[in-house]
């Protein structure tokens, strides 16, 4: 299994911090492993939301959207930041 580069995944979780509020009240740290389902309890629209703040941070070659789109259920339910960040990492130049 491929990792994304440290840089990445420390921009997506500091940029999903930022939509989650503090991780510690919720007793979660944000790991590669994280779930944005179960461990974060985060909903479709906030993945949405989610969308937006890396496209505007990171530019509109990350489409979340489309790439949720390519996935089934199961998948968008069980999606980590790793996957995020590995997703990231792959359409930008942050290598």
């Amino acid at each position: 299994m491929t990792t994304a580069p440290a840089s990445v995944f420390d921009i997506v979780a500091e940029l999903l911090a930022e939509l989650v509020g503090d991780t510690e009240v919720l007793g979660v740290e944000i790991t590669p492993d994280t779930t944005f389902h179960e461990d974060l309890q985060l909903e479709s629209i906030d993945l949405v939301t989610f969308a937006s703040i890396l496209a505007e941070h990171f530019g509109a070659e990350v489409n979340l959207a489309e790439y949720l789109a390519e996935k089934d259920l199961d998948d968008v339910i069980g999606l980590t930041v790793g996957d995020i960040a590995r997703f990231v990492g792959e359409r930008t130049c942050l290598r």
